[in-house]
């Protein structure tokens, strides 16, 4: 076997595992990263294919491998392909505007060490977003975004220095505001109502938890608790609602996908595009970890990825319009009696395990 024909193999079968270890029910950060890069798996497995073609030589195993990577691609093909145009949008557009009754949200972690301010206010300047939630901003960003206090007089503050702080900017009144710590104490979530210019009510949750990683949670559970958690209090709520922010996690992942049936709510990237926040310093190690779901009352105006702010993450913005009749055009998500069983599983071990 040649040099070439070894490492093209050793390349395929890393394809090949790194798929198989994806499928595993398991909460350990050492298999759930395998859920990030699927579209890079799928880019290279393609070249690898390509390689594999060029210098097939007979042999049963290059056959083997072929095949199973041929698999492999397949399958985490099978797994973005909602976040592609090749698939039908999950939300329809609006077809007639009612300004009274639209909402534009910016949401944009930027990097408590980054120092450019002035280009996220400048975005804000630009796009004029009517909320404006920001991630990871300590006592140094609030007091660099304090000029646009004047313009988002209802602000929502939680400054912290453990990368986790969160700021709420909004033009629109909000109705008894909280800040929570729903699964770690120092992971926090804003909580409120928001009150359109119809008057019309509008329940807004913005998380940021925290991933399983080497330097963090050893395992997801965390992270999986508070989306089930949100998720729940969702489902019972009768009023339009959003959940937005930095999930740390992908839109393909089981977890996001358990979040949408468990809560009913939609997500405007479906059949338009991955929409990748996260790197923004890396274009070909990105992925959508920042997201925006909201109830099947409301129709989408606008979609759109912002350019950087010096970030690790691109900000995101997304402009809605409540439309209750839209509601028939939509189809609302629903769990298995399986996918409820895992739900309630991963909510009793967090609070079974006193050290979380």
């Amino acid at each position: 076997m040649s040099f070439l024909a070894i490492v093209i193999t050793v390349i395929a079968i890393f394809f090949i595992v790194s798929s198989f270890i994806s499928l595993m029910d398991r909460s350990e950060w050492w298999y759930r990263v395998f859920d990030f890069p699927r579209v890079q798996i799928v880019c290279l497995s393609i070249a690898t294919l390509g390689v594999c073609l060029f210098s097939y030589q007979g042999y049963w195993y290059e056959w083997l491998i072929g095949s199973l990577l041929v698999l492999a691609t397949g399958w985490q093909s099978y797994r973005i392909l909602p976040f592609t145009r090749l698939y039908s949008s999950q939300v329809h557009l609006v077809k007639s505007s009612d300004v009274t009754r639209q909402i534009t949200i910016m949401v944009s972690n930027v990097l408590m060490t980054n120092q450019r301010a002035d280009k996220l206010r400048g975005l804000v300047d630009t796009f004029e977003p009517d909320i404006l939630l920001t991630l990871e901003t300590d006592k140094h960003w609030e007091l660099a975004l304090e000029p646009l206090e004047t313009r988002y007089p209802n602000v929502v503050r939680c400054p912290q220095d453990n990368l986790y702080g969160m700021h709420l900017y909004s033009k629109f009144e909000l109705v008894e505001p909280e800040i929570k710590f729903l699964v770690e104490q120092d992971i926090p979530s804003i909580h409120t109502g928001v009150i359109l210019p119809s008057g019309q009510l509008v329940k807004l949750h913005c998380l940021h938890p925290a991933p399983p990683s080497p330097t963090e949670n050893e395992k997801s559970i965390e992270r999986d608790a508070e989306l089930i958690k949100v998720a729940r209090h969702v489902r019972q709520q009768s009023e339009p609602t959003i959940v937005t922010g930095d999930l740390n996690d992908v839109a393909w992942s089981d977890t996001t996908s358990l979040f949408r049936k468990m809560s009913g709510l939609l997500d405007p990237r479906i059949g338009r595009g991955l929409f990748n926040t996260f790197h923004a310093k890396y274009w070909f190690l990105r992925w959508p970890l920042d997201h925006l779901f909201h109830s099947s009352d409301f129709g989408l105006l606008e979609l759109r990825r912002l350019d950087s702010i010096e970030s690790d993450h691109f900000p995101i913005l997304c402009q809605l319009q409540y439309n209750p009749a839209i509601s028939r055009d939509h189809e609302v998500p629903e769990p298995t009696e399986k996918e409820q069983e895992r739900a309630a599983e991963t909510l009793t071990e967090v609070k079974n395990n006193p050290s979380r």
